[in-house]
């Protein structure tokens, strides 16, 4: 497994990709599934994630997502479903959705077929559990309640109770009809002591009404008493409620060992579901946010094409839903081909840190099996580890400067890397003296270069641009400027060192002339020369950038266009495998057998077959009609 530290997931802020993950699942299972996906560094693992991701985005286009409603994580539930504990009623019901839910994934997952064999190993082991959906259905209604008709005892009890109470009403009633007997009474009417229905006797005419005195009112004056002739009628409610609390309790523990001995085929269900629930999340974050599969690549070569920020597109969704506009600029970039070290210098502002960002962010997402926010035709490898020092590194706890702190995550980075390991240095070299930075800077990328290890760089020091003219695996790279506007267009120029511009800036924006050419004259030959170089192989180098650019575009359009049709005739081959299922059956077809008539969405049966003329005469109803074969599917009914 990949070995990324708390400090590199900080930095690239994958916990917020979690979040947005987890909001696009289903259910409970998918965001606890969500929340705890890494980057790993297992080609295999990584290549079947994003081919199950793959899979799903078809089957979506052809039968539709599975049906997850009514799914809940039941794990802690049914792991405490042991006799002789037995759940509450309204948890049982939370199973019984559950497994009715688990029913229709299974079906669904019925109709995959030979083109999505992920998917198929995924699915095949989940459990159906209709019959205990039904069976927990049968004995607790919607509400909680337990039916009556759970079982004939339980009816039986119930029914007792119910002719007792009703008696014990008809014999109060007979009381209070009674003239002397209502002469006796503080008033006329029954009153509850608990569930037992007594009479307000008058505390004088005490023993008037034989029965069982349950209590007195507060002022002595008043007797609730409940008359002998009801009393052996309440006693037998009680024994009847007992037979009834352990009728349902035995109802109740039923359902308990049903479940308890079907425990680890649910538990191993629901991680199987909380796994397709997570492809699902991945499918529909791919659709809400543009995103697409990366090819993995085994030899170490990134290629980003039209890649962006995922967390800059969800600034893009917010603002737009608050009326204004931002606009996330993709980017192109390579590594691992021809250069091992990319170099890109520029102005503040200009959007440097963003590109290495997004870098990270599409290896460690395309390593936790993520689709990325870059075109098809993207590819990107599999790196041991992603090391990282971006932004502010300045240790308040340590008293540490902040060229300090970055020198000790440069010492940590420089312990690790090696060939497949990524390193991403935001601002090398800053934070001291330039020339003293310059010279650590180089020494740390011809040690990086030495080591063979792929690096994204990014620094505000113009002498590190030469690097690519005196090492042949370093390669220069800006991010392009508008002088005109003084806005960065954000758009990662390769071959093409940054400049600060900020001579002409200062002039556009008004610096005095003769300013301007005093600065311009301060500046030192070696800066001079090195501009004059430049400038002498920038032409070639944009041809040369642009012509590998319109060959890997004609390279993915190619490959497109091949997965596409290589995906047209799958269709057409399971289409045809299709109808010939759909031959067989219908030529198998006898009188009597059920049938559905698309044209009319009936049910009917085979009177008889006229193949000849590729009719079917069908009888709907209390109609007989002639049916184009075409027209028929054969009925196979649901045990």
């Amino acid at each position: 497994m990949l070995y990324m530290d708390a400090h590199t997931l900080d930095k690239i802020e994958f916990a917020r990709i979690r979040k947005i993950l987890a909001g696009h699942a289903n259910c409970s299972l998918g965001r606890w599934m969500a929340d705890k996906i890494k980057p790993v560094d297992n080609h295999g693992l990584i290549r079947q994630w994003h081919e199950q991701v793959h899979e799903m985005i078809d089957v979506a286009a052809r039968i539709g997502l599975p049906p997850f409603g009514g799914v809940r994580d039941l794990r802690e539930l049914v792991t405490a479903t042991v006799p002789p504990h037995s759940p509450e009623p309204d948890d049982f019901l939370l199973m019984a959705d559950t497994f009715a839910t688990t029913h229709e994934i299974v079906k669904w997952a019925a109709r995959l077929d030979d083109s999505t064999p992920r998917l198929k190993e995924l699915c095949g082991p989940i459990g159906d559990f209709k019959t205990l959906a039904d069976a927990i259905r049968r004995v607790i209604d919607p509400s909680g309640e337990i039916r009556d008709e759970a079982s004939a005892k339980l009816r039986g009890l119930r029914l007792e109770i119910a002719n007792a109470r009703l008696n014990i009403n008809h014999t109060i009633d007979r009381l209070l009809r009674e003239r002397n007997i209502t002469r006796w009474l503080r008033y006329p009417q029954a009153t509850f002591h608990d569930d037992r229905l007594v009479l307000p006797l008058a505390a004088e005419y005490r023993g008037r009404v034989p029965g069982i005195i349950h209590r007195t009112s507060d002022s002595g004056a008043t007797l609730f008493v409940e008359p002998a002739e009801a009393v052996q009628l309440n006693n037998r409610i009680i024994d009847l409620k007992v037979d009834e609390q352990a009728e349902i309790n035995r109802l109740l523990w039923n359902l308990t060992h049903q479940i308890h001995l079907n425990q680890q085929e649910i538990l191993r269900s629901l991680h199987l579901l909380a796994i397709v629930d997570l492809i699902v999340a991945k499918v529909r974050l791919a659709r809400a946010y543009g995103l697409s599969c990366p090819h993995i690549s085994s030899d170490g070569r990134l290629q980003l094409r039209r890649a962006r920020h995922p967390l800059l597109i969800e600034m893009s969704k917010d603002t737009e839903l608050r009326g204004e506009s931002f606009e996330v600029v993709p980017i192109d970039i390579r590594l691992g081909d021809d250069f091992d070290v990319l170099v890109v210098t520029g102005p503040n502002t200009g959007g440097k840190t963003v590109a290495l960002k997004t870098v990270a962010m599409a290896c460690a997402m395309a390593q936790a099996g993520l689709p990325i926010a870059a075109a098809e035709g993207s590819t990107v490898p599999v790196y041991k580890d992603i090391l990282v020092d971006i932004g502010d590194e300045q240790s308040l706890q340590q008293s540490l400067s902040t060229f300090s702190a970055h020198l000790a995550r440069l010492m940590v980075i420089l312990k690790h890397a090696q060939p497949g390991r990524l390193v991403l240095i935001d601002e090398l070299g800053a934070g001291t003296d330039p020339d003293e930075g310059a010279a650590i800077g180089r020494a740390i990328v011809e040690e990086l270069l030495k080591r063979r290890c792929p690096s994204l760089l990014t620094t505000h020091l113009g002498v590190l641009k030469s690097l690519a003219y005196t090492e042949a695996r370093a390669e220069n790279a800006c991010v392009e400027f508008d002088v005109e506007t003084l806005r960065p267009t954000y758009h990662l120029l390769i071959g093409e060192p940054g400049n600060s511009n900020a001579i002409n800036i200062a002039q556009r924006l008004g610096l005095p002339p003769a300013i301007i050419q005093a600065a311009r004259g301060h500046l030192s030959s070696a800066h001079e020369q090195l501009s004059r170089a430049i400038r002498g192989t920038l032409l070639s180098r944009r041809q040369a950038e642009r012509a590998r650019s319109e060959a890997e575009t004609a390279k993915a359009d190619a490959e497109r266009e091949k997965a596409a049709a290589a995906q047209e005739l799958a269709d057409l081959h399971r289409k045809q495998q299709e109808f010939d299922r759909w031959l067989t059956t219908i030529l198998q077809l006898k009188p009597g057998d059920p049938v559905h008539v698309k044209r009319f969405d009936r049910e009917g049966r085979i009177v008889r077959m006229l193949l000849h003329k590729q009719l079917a005469v069908v009888s709907v109803g209390a109609m007989e009609m002639e049916v184009p074969i075409r027209e028929l599917s054969h009925l196979i009914r649901e045990a």
